[in-house]
């Protein structure tokens, strides 16, 4: 539905070499998808979708919507915004502060190309208001909407001209965190129900697993990688990836080599060998960094039984913290210090011993930056 193919943007300074936002960025969005553009501030995402949306010129590349070629830099094609026929919504929502909720989701088709009547119009707009759930304040004024009201104005504003496209800049950035979480379902909801091609853009983790069906995580203007929000959190590809997506443990480690009865890598960190799994094929002698989510950081007072000694280790509790459902623990192990998720039913002291294990399944063994730098 939509191709993005080798697409650069850069931004022009007054002084020095220009900015490259966009750097060779490619990716496809099945129809139907909410695909999510995630990473942090300055990444390219927004720059990404700007160029999308026809907002910034781009200087190489192509982008084609349901074999529609909106920008190609080899046939001299750029289609202009407001022929795109893509509905956008900003994280300012820009509503018209002296309209109606109706009369500002009927603007875009007031004012548009196409020739409607007064009774289609009203049609249109009641149907995407249903659809927000906003079809009953439809003559209220816009300013005495809420805030999470306010943002699905926006968005009805955006789905009044059965756009083919739905691009989000952060929409939910400026709620409070209980509405913006509410809002997520809402969104998503809409999302599925409309059947809607969606391209969203944010910096939050959260958002980005519980909206996607696929994200896109970018760092200094690439994408990084590309997966189901299950798979960019359980495999990541690197370390920025396995940082900036959730917690992590990181511990430095050599490789040694296949097991033989597991077929996992195993590998040598400071307070032992260890079995990890590991996308890509590492080279015995390697130097990897093991990433372990908190949650698959396993703690127990007694010791693991006979089949599964695998990854286990004796601690010291170094701290905790009571969170109500859960517990965060920080365990010492030789010199490394692990994060630990565990059931409030634990209860060891700090200063107390405990027993670690870290299921090998869920250690990603990830290949070290520096050296694949140098061998590329």
């Amino acid at each position: 539905m939509l191709s993005v193919r080798s697409l650069n943007t850069e931004y022009k300074t007054q002084k020095g070499p220009p900015v490259k936002a966009a750097q060779d960025v490619s990716f496809e969005v099945p129809k139907g998808m909410f695909f999510t553009l995630l990473g942090p501030s300055g990444c390219g995402k927004t720059t990404t979708l700007r160029s999308i949306a026809g907002l910034e010129r781009p200087v190489s590349g192509e982008i084609e919507v349901n074999q529609r070629v909106v920008y190609s830099s080899p046939r001299g094609i750029f289609v202009p915004p407001n022929k795109r026929n893509f509905g956008m919504v900003f994280q300012s929502y820009a509503i018209w502060p002296h309209m109606t909720v109706f009369a500002n989701a009927a603007f875009p088709l007031e004012v548009g190309r196409a020739s409607l009547s007064s009774q289609q119009i009203r049609a249109k707009v009641m149907k995407v208001l249903e659809a927000v759930a906003l079809d009953h304040l439809a003559e209220r004024d816009a300013t005495k909407l809420s805030g999470g009201q306010q943002q699905r104005l926006a968005l009805a504003r955006a789905l009044v001209m059965e756009p083919e496209l739905l691009l989000l800049d952060e929409p939910l950035s400026n709620l409070d965190a209980k509405l913006r979480d509410r809002m997520r379902f809402e969104l998503k909801r809409i999302q599925r129900e409309l059947g809607l091609t969606t391209i969203y853009v944010t910096h939050d983790q959260g958002e980005a697993l519980a909206l996607s069906h696929e994200i896109a995580v970018m760092n200094e203007g690439r994408i990084v990688q590309i997966g189901a929000p299950r798979a960019i959190y359980e495999r990541p590809h690197n370390r920025f990836v396995a940082d900036f997506i959730g917690s992590a443990n990181f511990v430095d480690a050599t490789v040694l080599g296949r097991d033989s009865a597991t077929g996992l890598w195993r590998v040598r960190a400071a307070f032992g060998d260890l079995l990890a799994t590991a996308e890509a094929e590492l080279v015995p002698g390697a130097r990897v960094t093991l990433s372990v989510r908190p949650e698959d950081v396993e703690l127990s007072e007694e010791a693991a039984p006979e089949g599964r000694l695998l990854n286990t280790c004796t601690a010291t509790v170094d701290a905790k913290v009571f969170l109500g459902d859960v517990v965060d623990f920080q365990v010492k192990v030789g010199d490394y210090m692990l994060m630990s998720r565990a059931h409030p039913s634990l209860r060891t002291p700090v200063g107390g011993t405990i027993n670690v294990r870290m299921d090998p399944h869920r250690c990603v063994a990830l290949p070290d930056e520096l050296s694949a730098a140098k061998a590329a």
